[in-house]
């Protein structure tokens, strides 16, 4: 008598399992607009009641191929010229005034506010 295994032979129950799980973490990744990184999808997995490790969720992220939107890095506020700065030098780099108003200098600063960089 033959019975017939539940499980495709040479397919392990891990990686069952796996396959499992990164067809629910992709479903995850789709329902919440790409957000989620490891931690939250760790979270998020463990409320649905999946009894999963947060290693084991960034190897089943890596192995999907998603991953969390990043914070983003610094602004870019400084772009170089690819040609060289024709402009004349009105101050000849001599920052130092005779007396006042006779010489003015001015300094961008970028803040950061709700919007975005001012």
């Amino acid at each position: 008598m033959v019975i017939a295994s539940p499980k495709p032979e040479g397919l392990s129950a891990r990686r069952l399992r796996d396959a499992v799980l990164v067809e629910r973490i992709s479903a995850v990744h789709r329902d919440n607009d790409g957000a989620y990184g490891v931690r939250k999808m760790w979270h998020a997995l463990r409320r649905d009641g999946i009894d999963i490790g947060r290693e084991q969720t960034a190897r089943l992220m890596r192995l999907a191929g998603v991953s969390g939107k990043g914070k983003g890095g610094s602004p870019i506020t400084i772009r170089k010229a690819n040609v060289p700065d024709l402009r004349p030098d009105l101050v000849e780099r001599e920052f130092k005034a005779q007396g006042p108003n006779k010489l003015w200098v001015a300094d961008i600063t970028y803040v950061r506010t709700k919007k975005g960089f001012v």
